[in-house]
């Protein structure tokens, strides 16, 4: 059966969120650039993108019902159904899969009675898998509501599902204090974060994160087994000659196109690369 037209909001909860779109709309240069923040603000009231939502989206930005749905339903990022207080992701891409992620996936399944993407009858926790985060030197990785546990195992996500369910205080490993998926979604949708130290709360990268940066400026690293610094090659800025350091393979010995490069359209100046003149050349 066709569906009838979606109810409004309740005329208090729509004032509020007029005053909140008009703000997000002056933001941008073109009204329809809004939509994603707007989608953001509709799920911090409903927990998920309901009909209801896209209508008060599709009427702010004077688009249609069907332009509005179709961005909705390309990001993983807004629900399509009622979803948990916390969303509690498992990364399952490569690395984080064979360092356990999978495990924990199927572990926490279990433990939770639920499937991906299937919330718990409390309506707490809401479980899926994710892909990559971004942080793979901290596989395997769990986010809820976006923040990250980092160096998961079966056992500790467990007991953070369990901590989450039971109320009791549940800290990320970085980054700001964890909140509920509803006020995550008003914070995404570009409001700050009135919670006091939640701004202050640093995410930065952790030591694994920063050894490759330090290598690529030449800093000094334990060396292997010498029991001195090592240092590796800083990366020649432009305008730089690089310097190769001594002991290194000269072009016969390690004929690599980044070493030594070869005669080619980009490197050779007697074969320029790019557009000829005339047909044919």
């Amino acid at each position: 059966m066709p569906q009838l037209p979606a109810a409004d909001y309740p005329a208090d909860v729509r004032a509020r969120l007029e005053a909140d779109a008009k703000e997000i709309i002056a933001r941008y240069p073109g009204s329809r650039s809004a939509l994603l923040p707007l989608l953001h603000l509709t799920q911090s009231v409903d927990g998920y993108v309901t009909r209801t939502g896209v209508r008060f989206c599709a009427e702010q930005l004077e688009l249609t019902t069907a332009e509005v749905t179709a961005v909705a339903t390309f990001y993983s990022m807004y629900r399509r159904k009622p979803s948990g207080d916390y969303q509690v992701g498992v990364c399952t891409n490569t690395l984080c899969a064979v360092m356990g992620g999978d495990a924990i996936f199927d572990e926490l399944k279990e433990h939770l009675g639920v499937g991906n993407n299937e919330t718990t009858d409390d309506g707490k926790v809401t479980l899926e898998h994710i892909e990559c985060n971004a942080a793979c030197d901290f596989a395997p990785v769990v986010m809820v509501n976006w923040e990250f546990f980092d160096n998961q195992t079966p056992d500790s996500a467990k007991q953070l599902v369990d901590d989450l369910i039971a109320g009791r205080e549940v800290r990320p490993t970085r980054g700001a204090p964890l909140c509920t998926y509803k006020e995550t979604a008003r914070i995404l949708a570009g409001f700050p974060d009135q919670r006091p130290g939640a701004v202050e709360a640093t995410g930065g990268a952790g030591p694994a994160s920063l050894a490759g940066l330090r290598l690529s400026r030449g800093e000094a690293l334990a060396g292997a087994g010498s029991g001195q610094p090592a240092r590796r090659p800083s990366v020649p800025q432009q305008g730089e000659t690089p310097v190769a350091p001594s002991g290194t393979p000269g072009p016969a010995e390690h004929a690599s196109s980044h070493d030594a490069p070869q005669e080619t359209a980009v490197s050779d100046p007697a074969n320029p690369a790019g557009p000829e003149s005339e047909e044919g050349k």
